[in-house]
């Protein structure tokens, strides 16, 4: 309820000593890379402890937003900071990450992941890895930039398609949020729309700054 959100807290043990852990082993990268791990934990814990967690719960639109900032914020700020090995395949990983990103948004499945802990961490994970390999893959000074460039906008594209579609679908397709929107003063409906929304909009811009990084990359390799 709106009334005790503030309070709800995922104070799970495991999970606090995981990201703790965590932050710990990003101790030994370099300054750069060092501050861009810390802060993807820094967003980790706000999606995973903060009241957001719960509030995903309840609303879709919560939930669209954990993801987006799951996939187009700590995926990439990981990416960035953990240090190249060689270049992974760009092809694969988008289509592993997009693969990851509509099996989440199956009805059927979403509905499953309400009633298990194991189905729900298996899945939060996988998403987390398989987009920091897609953000590795188009960040890699090894991909050609025009490489990096069709991958982000393929990327876009399957995410803004997904959006579309939460946006413009005539009914609400997960029944497991109820009418767990209405004390926010949403409909299911219009909850389901708002989260499209933002898979759809806000990710363009978002896809759009890394897009531009690549395209920068492109100028740069046709000039030498």
């Amino acid at each position: 309820m709106p009334s005790n959100i503030t309070g709800s807290w995922n104070l799970d043990p495991l999970l606090m000593i995981i990201l703790a852990a965590a932050c710990l082993a990003g101790g030994g990268l370099i300054r750069s890379r060092r501050r861009a791990w810390l802060a993807a934990m820094g967003v980790l814990a706000v999606i995973f402890i903060s009241p957001l967690c719960a509030l995903a719960s309840a609303l879709f639109a919560a939930r669209g937003f954990h993801h987006l900032t799951l996939v187009a914020i700590a995926a990439p700020m990981i990416a960035y900071a953990l240090p190249a090995l060689q270049a992974p395949s760009a092809l694969a990983a988008l289509a592993a990450s997009t693969a990851v990103l509509w099996l989440w948004h199956w009805p059927t499945l979403y509905t499953a992941v309400f009633g298990s802990n194991l189905l729900y961490w298996t899945l939060q994970l996988a998403l987390l890895v398989s987009f920091v390999w897609f953000w590795r893959a188009v960040m890699s000074p090894r991909t050609s930039p025009l490489t990096a460039l069709m991958a982000i906008a393929a990327g876009a594209g399957q995410m803004g398609l997904l959006g579309a579609l939460l946006t413009l679908a005539p009914k609400p397709l997960y029944e497991v949020h109820g009418l767990a929107s209405l004390p926010w003063g949403l409909d299911p409906l219009t909850d389901q729309q708002l989260a499209g929304l933002l898979m759809w909009v806000p990710a363009f811009f978002i896809y759009g700054a890394y897009a531009l990084l690549a395209v920068r990359r492109l100028d740069r390799t046709v000039l030498e």
